[in-house]
C-alpha cells in the first residue's frame, strides 16, 4: 500500500477496508482478517491495524465476537456510504466550488464533463 502524507495511516487503511467491503471482498456478518493478518497484508506495525480495527469498531463499520476474530456489520455498506457522503460534501465540495469560481468554471459545464466521463465509462 502507498500511503499519503495528509491523512493517517492508520485511517488511510481504513479507507482500503472499507473500499474492500463496498467491493464486497468482505460481507456482512463474514469475518475479516485478524489484525496480524491484515497488518501484514497491507505491510504496517501491528499496533498500526490495531488502531484501525478500533476505528472501524467504533464506527460501527466492523465488531467482534470474543475468541473468534473481527466481523463486517450488518450496516456497515451504508455506514461507510453515509460516512464517505458526508465527508465529500464537507471536505472535497468546498474545494471544488472555490477551484470552480477561481477558473470561472459554471455548473452547467461541470454537469456537461459529468456527463461525457459517464458515457465513456
Amino acid at each position: 500500500m502507498d500511503f499519503k502524507e495528509k491523512k493517517a495511516i492508520y485511517l488511510q487503511i481504513a479507507d482500503y477496508l472499507c473500499d474492500e467491503i463496498l467491493a464486497d471482498k468482505y460481507l456482512s456478518n463474514e469475518r475479516i482478517p485478524s489484525v496480524r493478518e491484515y497488518a501484514a497484508h497491507v505491510e504496517v506495525n501491528v499496533n498500526t491495524c490495531m488502531r484501525t480495527y478500533d476505528w472501524l469498531q467504533s464506527q460501527d463499520i466492523i465488531f467482534t465476537k470474543r475468541g473468534l476474530g473481527y466481523f463486517v456489520a450488518q450496516e456497515a455498506k451504508e455506514t461507510i456510504l453515509k460516512m464517505r457522503k458526508k465527508e465529500f460534501f464537507e471536505e472535497f465540495l468546498p474545494d471544488l466550488t472555490k477551484k470552480m469560481k477561481t477558473l470561472g468554471i459554471s455548473i452547467e459545464e461541470l454537469v456537461t464533463e459529468i456527463k461525457l466521463e459517464d458515457a465513456g465509462n
